[in-house]
């Protein structure tokens, strides 16, 4: 069985104790930045779901947060597009949003979070290959409720093609940059600490 580690998501390790208004903040900043990520787009003509930042945010903030304030955030995120903010990708926004074609993978980068939250939590995401196993664990959880939304709206011959296939290339670049910048991070504040307690 495997035993959580205090302080295991990245912020708790920066800043160490309790602070609800400092979890407030990184739950409403990270919501604030995913909100941003989304503005990375790039629509491509075949298909309904476009290429976003948005998967980069969903499992770097898992990491970073922890799963309760990862998943908060973006929860917190997808309820302010709900709500009328123009967050959604390329500033889209409303129920409709969610309730559409690409609203699975924005519950997927809820779920996302919680996963990459829970390894970050256990000390999984200090070294690259378990950091890359839990975000390929977050990805499968996006594109598994992505593409069971999507299906609704495409014919089962195209499903693959318009929601998976063509994301494949971008979003393993933005897991491995995901996978290695939380590892390098805790290796910088490890040292920082280490400096910190020196004669």
């Amino acid at each position: 069985m495997v035993e959580t580690v205090p302080g295991g998501a990245f912020v708790d390790a920066l800043a160490p104790g309790k602070s609800l208004a400092r979890d407030v903040g990184w739950v409403a900043g990270f919501a604030v930045l995913t909100a941003l990520a989304a503005q990375a787009v790039i629509r491509l003509p075949f298909t309904p779901v476009p290429v976003t930042g948005q998967t980069f945010a969903f499992l770097l903030g898992g990491g970073l947060l922890g799963v309760r304030r990862g998943v908060l955030a973006q929860v917190v995120y997808v309820l302010m597009g709900v709500f009328g903010l123009p967050v959604f990708a390329g500033g889209s926004h409303g129920v409709l949003v969610l309730l559409g074609a690409t609203g699975g993978y924005l519950l997927g980068g809820i779920l996302a979070s919680g996963l990459v939250g829970w390894a970050a939590e256990r000390g999984w995401l200090t070294g690259v290959w378990r950091s890359v196993l839990a975000m390929l664990a977050g990805e499968a959880a996006i594109y598994a409720l992505g593409l069971a939304v999507l299906s609704r709206y495409v014919p089962p011959s195209r499903l693959l093609a318009d929601g998976l296939v063509p994301f494949i290339p971008g979003d393993a670049l933005k897991l491995l940059l995901a996978a290695s910048l939380l590892p390098l991070g805790f290796r910088l504040v490890g040292r920082r600490g280490r400096a910190a307690g020196a004669p």
